[in-house]
């Protein structure tokens, strides 16, 4: 029989945490005077109490290692618990948000989403616009140890391929969990700090400097205000495109260029992301100073910006690019499938599994152009071997599939086609705003149904895990073993 022991001790644990994160906020508040601060004592007592009694009841069951059905749950488990305990001061404060709306910020914040069904942010207490960036900042470092530790050993997505470039192997997960977090964590904090005091240089107050330099890092894009970025205008937008870029780059490579290795400069992950970006900026910049009146550094920061959002999963939007003309909408959303590299906060399909397609569609096309010569695609300089290849080409069969079903599925509770097909890519694959006059850069998800949320939720919910780590779990075989 399953142990759920193990898994119920680390999922009470991260509660805890949870709870003691919502101090924060409440300590914001009182400093702002508000009577809001009793929300966030509410929500972190009953969080923090929960938490510690599950943590308590399973502590028996500890033990070094998981095995690969505990590794699962655990992934999964997290992911879809936390988010109903980070909903609560949704629910008890200010927005008093239905369950379905505070369960989708929440989803939305933890995944590094950043869709909101929130209006009239401007007008919220401090507190809970803290709690929002606190949220995105948390499922950031969240998910870089996932990406590191729990994904390759699971061998999701082709997330294998890293394994070496990690600490350990399978059969010490939760000390390895925790010896990446502390080393990651260091380096994830500086950059955090460094992009407060940019901000705050750029003009910001130390507030928003705050709150969206969580958002940045995480590449989150849960904004402060209902324009969005489109608050900040100059120097800010070229601050949030330099951290939104550092923080889709691999951040083991960080750990190891201060240990001396320039690893990070010869990663062909990080080369093909920066140069996609620099292509794209490019032509996004280009059409905007043929169609529009734009000044030249206007055209080069607006682009730079957007792309680089969208790219990173982050979901700022300094305009609405929705009046940029039909071809830079289809490059937007096409933009948002690509994602940052793998082991970051970026989000999406990520840059190497493309490296892996290519590398092997190369070595495909010449077989059938030289039958007897041998043609072997590799990545990063090794070959690629046949477990790695075939998982990630079912990551890319089960994300257009997915893709493919929660469109249909939006579209049977009444949303129009472009609504459908944008709210799915962009839940699936983490990155925020939609396309069209609804969910776009300009609006927000408050209006959809809440059958349509509910599908948004669990949309957000798979993407995050890389689709096939939630999928297994419904599995006869998976239960067997």
């Amino acid at each position: 029989m399953l142990d759920m022991r193990p898994v119920g001790y680390v999922v009470g644990l991260l509660v805890m945490a949870l709870g003691v994160a919502m101090l924060f906020p409440m300590l914001v508040d009182i400093a702002q005077g508000l009577g809001h601060w009793a929300v966030f004592a509410e929500s972190a007592i009953l969080t923090i109490l929960i938490g510690s009694l599950v943590a308590l009841a399973c502590r028996d069951g500890v033990r070094a290692g998981l095995t690969i059905q505990q590794t699962f749950l655990l992934t999964t488990g997290v992911w879809f618990i936390l988010p109903f305990f980070a909903a609560l001061p949704f629910m008890l404060g200010a927005t008093e948000a239905r369950l379905v709306d505070a369960v989708f910020e929440a989803m939305s914040g933890l995944t590094t989403t950043g869709s909101t069904v929130l209006s009239g942010l401007d007008a919220l207490p401090k507190g809970l616009l803290l709690w929002r960036g606190i949220m995105q900042w948390l499922g950031g470092i969240g998910i870089i140890v996932v990406a590191m530790v729990f994904l390759p050993e699971l061998r999701v997505g082709g997330m294998q391929v890293f394994r070496s470039e990690a600490f350990d192997t399978m059969g010490k997960i939760l000390p390895r969990a925790t010896q990446i977090a502390s080393s990651i964590s260091t380096i994830y904090v500086g950059i955090t700090l460094l992009c407060i005091a940019a901000y705050v240089l750029t003009g910001m107050n130390a507030f928003d400097a705050t709150v969206h330099a969580l958002t940045t890092v995480s590449t989150g894009g849960f904004a402060n205000y209902d324009a969005s970025f489109g608050q900040f205008s100059g120097a800010a937008e070229w601050v949030a495109t330099v951290f939104m870029i550092l923080a889709a780059l691999p951040f083991v490579r960080y750990v190891q260029l201060i240990a001396g290795n320039r690893s990070l400069f010869h990663d062909s992950q990080v080369q093909a992301f920066l140069l996609t970006i620099g292509i794209l900026v490019v032509v996004t910049a280009t059409v905007l100073m043929s169609i529009f009146p734009h000044h030249p550094e206007q055209a080069l920061r607006e682009a730079a910006f957007n792309i680089t959002s969208i790219i990173s999963g982050t979901g700022y939007a300094s305009v609405d690019y929705m009046g940029w003309g039909s071809f830079l909408v289809s490059v937007f959303f096409f933009v948002g499938l690509i994602g940052g590299c793998a082991g970051s906060t970026a989000c999406s399909v990520k840059v190497f599994r493309y490296q892996i397609l290519f590398a092997s569609v190369k070595a495909q096309l010449g077989r059938i152009h030289s039958p007897h010569a041998v043609f072997t695609p590799r990545f990063q300089g090794r070959t690629i071997e046949d477990d790695v290849l075939n998982s990630v080409m079912t990551f890319f069969v089960f994300f257009i599939v997915s893709l493919g079903v929660f469109a249909v599925a939006l579209g049977l509770t009444g949303l129009d086609f472009v609504t459908s097909l944008s709210g799915a890519a962009t839940a699936l694959a983490n990155v925020g705003p939609g396309l069209g006059d609804i969910i776009g850069p300009a609006g927000n998800f408050a209006s959809l149904n809440d059958a349509a949320k509910w599908i948004l939720i669990f949309a957000m919910l798979i993407g995050r895990l890389e689709i096939m780590a939630v999928f297994v779990l419904f599995t006869f075989s998976f239960w067997r073993t």
